[in-house]
Parts: C-alpha cells; sequence; structure tokens
C-alpha cells in the first residue's frame, strides 16, 4: 500500500481518485458510510462568486476546470449543472459593494456580469420586484455531492483502491523516526509510507492520533428541501450578505438567503452558520429565518410545502482556509480537510494538489497558505 487515505466524503474521494489515477496502490477508511458525514448533508455548491481574490478563489478556480472534465468521465449520474449563480443585492450601496468585489475577481480570472435590477428577472422570473442589481457568475455550478463521492470512489476501486467502510482509526503508527508507516483501526492495520487526512471536520482529530495539531471546529448549518416544483429557480441565486457570512469568523448565528433547484424538483434553501459544537438539536429559530428570507427573495416560495430539514457541520479552520498537503511536522502525513463550507467545490483540486506532492511532482499550485502547521500549539 503506497497511501491510506482517512475519510470517505467527496475530498477524500477525490484524494483517493486522482493518486489511484497516478499509479499508486490506495485504501480508503472511514468510520462511517461513503458520504455520510457533511458531504452527505452539503448541497453541492461549486462556487467561485462567494471568493475574494487569494489562495482560495485559486483552488475554485483550478476545481472549475477539473469539475467539468470529471462530470464528462463520471457521467450524469453526479447531476453536475453548469447553471452559473445570481448574487443580487437590496440596495444601491449593496450593488456598489458588490461591483468591487466582482473586479477584484475579473482580475483573476472570475467571469462576472453586472446585472441592473430591472434585467434581473430575465434570469430569474419569479425573483422579487424592486431588487437594486446583481452579478451572473456563469462558472458556478451544482453536483448532488454524496452520487459524487461515491462515484469518484468507484472509479478508484475500478484503478485498485480498496474501500473499508465502518472501521475507526484508532491509531497513526510512527516509526523511531517519527515517520509515518500507516494506521490501525478497530480491525486491522494498514501500512503504508504515507497518510492523507481527509476527515473533514473530525480532522482535527485524525490529526492528534498523529501527533500534531490542527483546529478544526464544526459550524453547523441548516439546509431546507421543498416539495417537487418547476423549475422555479434557474441559478445559484443568493444575497449579497452571504459573502460576508462565508468569511465571518463569528459563532453565533448567521442566517442569509442561498436557494436553489435540483434536477429532481425539490428547491433546496439555505444557508445558516453557527458555532455550537456537534450539537444536532433541530433549531425552529434558524428554519423559521431560512424560510422567510427564501420567501422575501422568491415570493412565489411563501406558499410552498417543505418536506424535510437536515443539518451538517461544516469543518471550520480560524483562517477560513482548509489544510492541504504534506505536513512539515510528521514526515509522509498530509492533510485534506477544514474546508468549511466548500470541500465539494474544492475537492478535485484538493485531491489532484495531494496526489502531485504524493507523486514527488511539483504542485499547480503553491500549498504555502495551507500548511496544516499555520496554527500555533495550544
Amino acid at each position: 500500500m503506497d497511501v491510506v487515505v482517512v475519510g470517505a466524503g467527496v475530498v477524500g474521494a477525490a484524494c483517493a481518485y486522482y493518486a489511484a489515477r497516478a499509479g499508486l496502490a490506495v485504501a480508503v477508511v472511514d468510520r462511517g458510510p461513503v458520504a455520510g458525514g457533511t458531504t452527505g448533508a452539503g448541497e453541492g455548491n461549486l462556487l467561485v462568486s462567494d471568493k475574494e481574490p487569494g489562495p482560495e478563489l485559486d483552488l475554485a478556480l483550478l476545481s472549475t476546470r477539473l469539475w467539468r472534465d470529471l462530470a464528462e468521465r463520471l457521467g450524469p449520474a453526479i447531476e453536475y449543472e453548469p447553471k452559473g449563480g445570481v448574487v443580487v443585492a437590496s440596495t444601491a450601496a449593496g450593488q456598489d459593494a458588490l461591483r468591487a468585489f466582482a473586479e477584484g475577481q475579473r482580475a483573476v480570472g472570475v467571469e462576472a456580469e453586472e446585472v441592473p435590477g430591472e434585467r434581473l428577472r430575465e434570469l430569474e422570473p419569479h425573483l422579487a420586484e424592486g431588487l437594486a442589481g446583481g452579478f451572473h457568475y456563469p462558472q458556478d455550478a451544482q453536483v448532488q455531492p454524496a452520487l459524487a463521492a461515491a462515484h469518484l470512489l468507484r472509479e478508484a476501486r475500478r484503478m485498485g483502491a480498496e474501500l473499508i467502510t465502518g472501521e475507526s482509526v484508532t491509531a497513526v503508527d510512527r516509526g523511531p523516526d517519527g515517520a509515518v508507516r500507516g494506521v490501525r483501526t478497530d480491525r486491522r492495520h494498514l501500512a503504508a509510507p504515507a497518510v492523507v487526512n481527509a476527515a473533514g471536520t473530525w480532522g482535527g482529530e485524525v490529526a492528534a492520533l498523529a501527533g500534531v495539531h490542527l483546529p478544526v471546529l464544526p459550524r453547523r448549518g441548516f439546509v431546507l428541501v421543498t416539495e417537487p416544483l418547476p423549475r422555479v429557480v434557474r441559478h445559484k441565486v443568493y444575497a449579497a450578505d452571504y459573502v460576508a457570512n462565508v468569511a465571518s469568523g463569528s459563532a453565533g448565528l448567521e442566517t442569509s438567503a442561498v436557494i436553489e433547484g435540483t434536477p429532481g424538483g425539490p428547491v433546496l434553501i439555505g444557508a445558516s452558520r453557527e458555532r455550537v459544537g456537534f450539537d444536532r438539536t433541530l433549531s425552529q429559530e434558524v428554519l423559521s429565518r431560512l424560510a422567510a428570507q427564501a420567501a422575501a427573495l422568491f415570493p412565489v416560495l411563501a406558499d410552498v410545502t417543505v418536506l424535510r430539514a437536515y443539518r451538517g457541520f461544516r469543518p471550520y479552520l480560524p483562517d477560513h482556509l482548509p489544510a492541504i498537503g504534506a505536513d512539515p511536522r510528521v514526515p509522509g502525513l498530509y492533510h485534506a480537510c477544514g474546508h468549511e463550507g466548500a470541500g465539494i467545490g474544492l475537492a478535485p483540486a484538493t485531491g489532484l494538489l495531494i496526489s502531485e506532492q504524493l507523486t514527488g511532482k511539483q504542485p499547480e499550485l503553491d500549498l504555502a497558505p495551507f500548511r496544516a502547521d499555520r496554527f500555533p500549539a495550544e
């Protein structure tokens, strides 16, 4: 075995896929089922629109290209939709802020078209009237995240990877020199000179098994799922304050309207963020806020039935950047976690960069901003 990937969510699946494609012998291990954690609770957003110029946007632009390639390779089963995004502002000041944000993004390769308020309904006929304007981002897309993870792993297995589910990693083995030698689960020992920590919200726990500090924290979010509808929402649509909420480090509750249709008909409504540990309590306050914000943006949704709500935990790191790449503190330990709410979108780039490091190639992006040792030990 060349590498053990800990975590069978979409990031771990992408790491396994690209490592296997590079010719490495791979094992993926997860204590639960495929996509049983954050991936299974995600909306499937593949966004460039919410990211300011910098390392995360560079990752997103690389992933945009890779998702297109994966959609061709994996086929329609992953429900890839290059439908684009629309960000809307309710006030002139909000539109000015979106314009300044888009100008910076355009400079690094993001496509962003300003849309005056009177033309918004050409893109989204059911939007509320009276909005000041918005921006159209044609590079935004969507996948069904659990299906994407499953099909990436299917392809990795076709190339020889082994998938082990229902087993918890209990130890990361290290030799006398401190280098990784594999992992132990509650049932077996997997020997390998490299371990990839793709454990998502539990990435800090896996790092601790290897003797290093990585302050991954859970950030809870809820999603509402409506009854099946005709395609009343054509794009990924969200209010301008969503960008600020994504960048915020607040532990308190933040909500902003994020709305999108799905191929099956239901409309997905988010997004909320709060740091409450792993508390899975269903919050009526959050659900009510999300429903009200969605109806304000799309009045047609006001009388629609919500069939269910679900919650998940985003893997949050304090500076909002994931940990990606070799850990200089432990030879053979690699990290691919801490993507917060962008892990589905950033998974292919993360997997490719990890595989390039594993095979001794020069990674396509500078991984210095994503070093796991950038956080001081507690």
